[in-house]
């Protein structure tokens, strides 16, 4: 497939209205940094939506779960910057019934086999690290993101993965931890967790390429430089959630990897793709996947 110049013309952007995602676009959107000439138009959705529209290419730039992209790295390259990954930022399995979380330690992961277990998508790494540490975790009822912890209070479901500002909020609704996979993960494969990234159309020229991944680098050091800037914008998206709150998801979020991978960064994720293709969870993906650095 022949490469399309998009140096005159507008990039469909897309991410979550998540604060960490609103707190490094903004600069890019609204004019606050150099964007070299390119124009981008926002489409703002629930991660596993735009994990959906990602698989049918209806996006030139977009973030993308790390499971998602394992099947998709045929089709874009991973930019550099925004990428969301580090250490103590995994998802985790709660439930609202202490019998449930007695039953999970005493029977091991027995336990999961027949229970009802609210996902916020299937092609989430969020369900793939469910995948990875309970096999026997089949009964999988996915959902938005923010309606688990409701569908857990109402007893919708036994078991409930969150992912975003639910860490933070599951605790003061009497839900209970069962087990933290960023832990887990963290435990038996030693590095960061990748939980999502930004990945770029590889019908895309590379030259394009290139410059978008050097405008969003500068969108995420302006936004670190500028931490106040960026506050209308993200509230806007966050209206129901806390300032508080609001804070502690970026702080969790947008870190050193959100500026540049850097050699750290490209393990954890060479190390989750190659461990879900020797799982046979994903298909082989290309060697090339990540966007080369420019000196």
């Amino acid at each position: 497939m022949s490469q399309i110049s998009y140096l005159m013309f507008q990039i469909s952007l897309g991410f979550s209205s998540c604060p960490n995602d609103t707190f490094i676009f903004d600069a890019l959107l609204h004019g606050k940094i150099d964007t070299e000439g390119l124009t981008f138009v926002p489409a703002i959705e629930d991660v596993e939506s735009l994990n959906i529209k990602a698989k049918a290419a209806e996006l030139d730039v977009t973030k993308l779960s790390y499971h998602a992209f394992a099947h998709l790295t045929h089709q874009y390259k991973l930019l550099n910057a925004g990428s969301a990954l580090g250490f103590g930022v995994g998802p985790l399995l709660i439930t609202k019934k202490q019998e449930y979380l007695d039953a999970c330690e005493h029977t091991s992961t027995r336990a999961y086999e027949h229970t009802g277990i609210a996902i916020p998508g299937e092609l989430t790494t969020a369900n793939f690290l469910l995948s990875l540490a309970i096999p026997e975790a089949k009964n999988k009822v996915p959902m938005l993101f923010s309606e688990i912890e409701n569908a857990l209070l109402n007893d919708e479901v036994d078991f409930g993965l969150i992912i975003h500002e639910n860490r933070f909020t599951y605790q003061e609704k009497g839900l209970i931890k069962v087990i933290d996979l960023g832990e887990f993960w963290e435990q038996n494969y030693h590095s960061a967790i990748p939980l999502g990234g930004i990945v770029v159309n590889r019908k895309l020229d590379l030259e394009t390429q290139y410059k978008i991944d050097r405008v969003l680098r500068r969108s995420v050091e302006f936004a670190f430089a500028n931490p106040k800037s960026s506050y209308d914008f993200v509230r806007q998206h966050s209206q129901e959630m806390s300032e508080e709150v609001m804070y502690k998801h970026i702080d969790l979020y947008v870190n050193k990897y959100s500026v540049n991978l850097g050699e750290e960064g490209r393990r954890a994720i060479y190390t989750l793709f190659d461990t879900a293709v020797k799982l046979k969870i994903t298909p082989a993906y290309a060697t090339d996947f990540i966007l080369e650095e420019q000196n």
